[in-house]
């Protein structure tokens, strides 16, 4: 495999996991409000995606992965509400962990990270061709 074809395979890989953080910070964003539906139940829980890096080892590439997906285990704030159906015996209720504003710095950050790496398959793409013309 040729370095433009395997700068491509890279890049790829980083679009893919990217777009697999865009998806659990989209699901983070739309649990920010989430609350538990039983007395003293637990609200939902912001989630947060880690990176691995993976040898392939048929092109020697060094390409990133999901490396998983865990739950943010951060204090969950507590507001007081006797009335809600979620409160528990001293008439509290949880909230998430989700922060509204931290989420669309991720999501940006995601989308940063993305584009750059579909650059670098358009300029692979690009060298390619050029390459192809000088040939002819």
């Amino acid at each position: 495999m040729d370095d433009l074809t395997l700068s491509k395979t890279i890049a790829s890989s980083g679009m893919k996991a990217q777009a697999q953080r865009l998806r659990v910070i989209s699901e983070n964003l739309a649990n920010a409000d989430s609350l538990a539906k039983t007395p003293g139940g637990m609200p939902y829980r912001r989630k947060t995606v880690t990176f691995r890096n993976e040898l392939d080892r048929a092109t020697g590439a060094e390409l990133v992965k999901v490396g998983r997906v865990s739950r943010d285990r951060s204090q969950l704030e507590r507001k007081y509400d006797p009335t809600h159906v979620a409160a528990g015996a001293d008439g509290y209720v949880l909230l998430p962990n989700v922060n509204p504003l931290v989420e669309t710095m991720d999501m940006k950050e995601a989308q940063r990270t993305y584009e750059a790496n579909l650059n670098v398959i358009a300029v692979s793409k690009d060298m390619m061709t050029k390459t192809l013309d000088l040939i002819r």
